[in-house]
């Protein structure tokens, strides 16, 4: 029965879920991303860090992990492995670890049992902790930890040391005698369904998440796949592309880099070979479009003059795959970890770019 059910009803889950799990407001977006960057630049510490880097410096931006209780409601588990080799590859190598919110799904659990169910990945988290090099952000579905009064206790018995969550962070840096600032956030806020919201966390708690642990559904569907770039992201984009800096948000679960989504990326490349008439380049495009089942989907309309704006994506993919941005080596990146070879999981490289072009986009 329950296959019978997950046929009939995995596609109109997903497609409701892209459709109805957010609902943004430009004016409110815009007012709260403004209000955070200031408070950050104005008052250190308070709502956000402000930290200096230089290129001997190195981060890993990882969101949206919604680590949950190995139930089949549970988004994280099938990625957990991927996610586990990745924190010892960047702890081995030396990186600082910014979990931009959502790391924790709390809207479908109680702490206790995202705490029993995954002590693997807080060890690892720790050993950044242990190295002051782990920032911790919050999103919508872990709000707890910025509005309980047990929250600091909790996460004390977590990691084993205080640990202060914050709601966003500010990366700063020189290039060529130029200011470079990364804005950094979950990037949920002004978003009528995620952002304080009491009737959506009551849904996905009673309703969403039984349903969902019942057909055993992730809708996370892979990362690159016939999506056009979401309306929040657009929004977040807008918002980025009036400013002096860059932003970097997650919540979406859709990676964006430049300002670009992967089949925005794709279909400017396929324009420019045909405009070109580069029939390898189109041969090679087209072959990559069949190999990543893109077919049939419309031209984006949208086009980035700016590319300011960038988001992680997410490490609940229902492939297991996971995705994040590394700044290093004067680049930022975004990269993939996914499984290979008998579910081995490998790091790949997707897009990267020069910091200091960036400088040319603010």
């Amino acid at each position: 029965m329950r296959k019978l059910l997950q046929k009939l009803f995995s596609g109109f889950v997903v497609k409701m879920a892209n459709k109805y799990a957010s609902r943004p407001n430009s004016i409110r977006i815009h007012q709260a991303l403004t209000t955070l960057f200031k408070s950050i630049n104005e008052q250190p510490g308070k709502k956000g860090l402000l930290i200096n880097f230089n290129a001997d410096d190195k981060f890993i931006i990882f969101s949206d992990q919604h680590k949950g209780a190995r139930n089949y409601a549970d988004d994280f588990s099938f990625c957990e492995h991927n996610y586990l080799a990745a924190l010892t590859y960047y702890n081995q190598n030396n990186y600082q670890l910014v979990s931009l919110g959502d790391s924790e799904e709390l809207w479908k659990n109680t702490l206790e049992a995202v705490k029993k169910n995954n002590k693997k990945t807080f060890e690892l988290e720790k050993c950044f902790l242990q190295r002051n090099a782990f920032i911790k952000i919050f999103g919508n579905h872990d709000l707890y930890w910025d509005n309980d009064p047990l929250a600091s206790f909790q996460l004390e018995s977590i990691y084993g040391q205080k640990l202060k969550v914050y709601e966003g962070l500010v990366l700063q840096t020189i290039i060529s005698n130029k200011p470079l600032q990364l804005f950094l956030t979950h990037g949920h806020q002004g978003d009528m369904q995620s952002d304080g919201n009491w009737f959506s966390k009551w849904f996905v708690s009673n309703v969403w998440a039984p349903f969902q642990a019942y057909l055993r559904i992730n809708p996370n569907t892979p990362a690159f796949n016939n999506q056009l770039k979401s309306t929040h992201n657009k929004l977040m984009y807008q918002w980025a592309s009036t400013q002096e800096a860059v932003l970097i948000t997650g919540h979406t679960h859709q990676p964006v880099f430049n300002s670009l989504t992967h089949l925005e990326r794709i279909y400017i490349k396929l324009n420019e070979a045909i405009k070109q008439n580069d029939e390898a380049a189109q041969k090679k495009l087209h072959e990559q479009m069949f190999k990543e089942k893109i077919n049939g989907a419309e031209v984006p309309e949208f086009k980035a003059l700016r590319s300011n704006y960038f988001n992680s994506g997410c490490c609940c993919f229902n492939d297991g795959d996971i995705t994040g941005l590394e700044i290093a080596d004067g680049k930022i990146r975004l990269i993939k970890w996914e499984y290979k070879n008998e579910n081995q999981p490998i790091r790949i490289l997707l897009e990267e770019t020069e910091l200091a072009g960036l400088l040319n986009t603010i």
